[in-house]
């Protein structure tokens, strides 16, 4: 266990929930570092230092017991980890004492593929989250939701309640849902296409914002002497009539601390930058290199800017998987056990999906195909990273699942502490990402690694906070508070 600050995060988090099993994972195995690691703070040393630098962003991903598909086999892991409510509350006050600006819970309306090896997305993540709420005090709580399955009213109800009930606290990543199973269980034959699944999101999100618009901040009133509780006069219909929704409003709860909950995306096709560059406070992207997602960070606010948004108005946070170890050859072992515990059919089978294909097209020892094409109606981003990945490093099968550690898309960097600062304060500082949205290997393990040996070291460099200056996830990521709608401005 590394330490942070003379007190490791494991005793931190006991203080808090004192009957709590929590294991220090046996330090097993690895990944490269990245060739350019070692000189990033020498090539920034000579850079004049700008009055209020930019401070780097950590969100914690907690993908029940961890990225790597085999997480859960280890002896330390809770196989039921997935559905344990007191896991998750653990895996946010680590992230907390780290002084993360958030914990995202992703999720699905289906049952995964493979369930019979790997966990799932179980939990409902804004019901899940408002537990969390109750037994943290700062870290920013995210939770997916989609925009293809649900209605606006509920999700703009959701979503306000969580930010109300955690003080100023809530995310929401909207995303669009393209799996069949997904449709089945709503009641449809197949997913909607992509440009109109897209088209559906622009719209949800304008009336979600404008349900939380339909109270202007002052509307409660609360006064005992008058008898006055609402002033109605401040409460907006938003009268939507478009071509996916009719929605009239007002809210039926007042407007959020943070005006809005903070708006994340995931998106890598043309459709899901421009939902991200209309709407977006912050994208979880997947890069699988410094130069793509340099290029990313930039289209994005490019379109951003193009839409009348101020320069930088989108932060860019790539998926990060961290496998750390005392020496950069005991974090690669602790790769390779960990990926020797996949069965190899789970990851082939796992690898075609992100492609598109048969898997019978996938051979272990030879290269991908070479007539991939984007698929209709996939994951574009995850394609592209992964595809890209393979193509640049001249990867097997076998090596590509083993460089990806057994996932799908984001990229994996296995080395020391040291090592995964350098490589994150060199994206950081020149440009490729505002920050990492960072899913480690084996949780909570991997959290406490990385918020006891990697965390005191970005923050030795100024790079990150050591407290918490604000109590709102918009404090904590420098966003401003929405202004919202004024009676007139509704009116015209």
């Amino acid at each position: 266990m590394f330490r942070a600050g003379g007190i490791t995060i494991l005793a931190f988090v006991r203080s808090f929930l004192p009957h709590a099993s929590l294991c220090c994972h046996a330090k097993v195995s690895t990944h490269r570092a990245g060739a350019r690691r070692r000189n990033a703070r020498q090539q920034t040393a000579t850079m004049t230092t700008p009055e209020a630098p930019r401070q780097l962003h950590l969100n914690l991903n907690a993908l029940h017991a961890g990225f790597v598909p085999s997480a859960w086999r280890l002896p330390e892991s809770d196989p039921r980890a997935f559905v344990d409510v007191q896991h998750y509350i653990r895996l946010a006050q680590v992230a907390e004492a780290g002084k993360f600006d958030a914990i995202f819970l992703a999720d699905n309306a289906s049952i995964a593929d493979q369930i019979n090896f790997r966990p799932i997305t179980a939990l409902e993540p804004t019901v899940l989250l408002a537990c969390v709420a109750a037994a943290t005090t700062h870290i920013g709580l995210v939770a997916t939701a989609s925009t293809s399955y649900n209605e606006p009213y509920n999700i703009a109800r959701r979503f306000a309640t969580l930010d109300h009930v955690s003080g100023g606290r809530a995310g929401w990543n909207v995303v669009t849902t393209a799996d069949a199973g997904s449709a089945r269980n709503f009641g449809r034959a197949a997913p909607p296409d992509h440009a109109q699944r897209y088209g559906r999101a622009d719209e949800f999100t304008n009336v979600v914002k404008a349900l939380w618009d339909s109270w202007e901040d002052d509307a409660f009133v609360g006064d005992r002497a008058t008898g006055r509780f609402v002033d109605t006069d401040k409460l907006q219909p938003i009268a939507h009539h478009g071509q996916y929704f009719n929605v009239h409003g007002p809210l039926n709860l007042p407007r959020t601390p943070q005006g809005y909950p903070v708006l994340f995306q995931a998106g890598g096709s043309s459709d899901g930058r421009e939902l991200a560059a209309r709407h977006a406070e912050a994208v979880f992207s997947a890069s699988q290199s410094f130069e793509e997602s340099l290029a990313y960070r930039r289209d994005i606010n490019q379109r951003a800017e193009a839409l009348g948004r101020g320069p930088g108005a989108v932060k860019i946070l790539p998926g990060l998987t961290t496998i750390i170890g005392a020496t950069e050859a005991q974090a690669r072992r602790r790769r390779d056990d960990l990926i020797d515990l996949i069965p190899w059919d789970y990851s082939l089978n796992r690898l075609a999906g992100t492609l598109g294909i048969a898997v019978d097209r996938l051979s272990l020892n030879a290269p991908l195909p070479n007539d991939l094409q984007l698929p209709a109606n996939g994951n574009h981003t995850f394609f592209r990273a992964t595809l890209a990945l393979a193509q640049r490093e001249g990867l097997t099968v076998r090596a590509l699942i083993r460089e990806l550690a057994g996932g799908g898309g984001h990229r994996v960097i296995v080395g020391t502490p040291e090592q995964i600062a350098d490589d994150i304060e060199h994206w950081f500082r020149h440009g490729a990402a505002d920050g990492f949205n960072l899913m480690p290997d084996v949780l909570p393990g991997g959290v406490e690694d990385f918020v006891d040996g990697v965390v005191p070291i970005l923050q030795r460099r100024g790079l990150f906070r050591t407290e918490y200056t604000g109590r709102t996830l918009r404090d904590h990521m420098g966003l401003a508070r929405p202004a919202g709608r004024t009676r007139e401005q509704a009116a015209a």
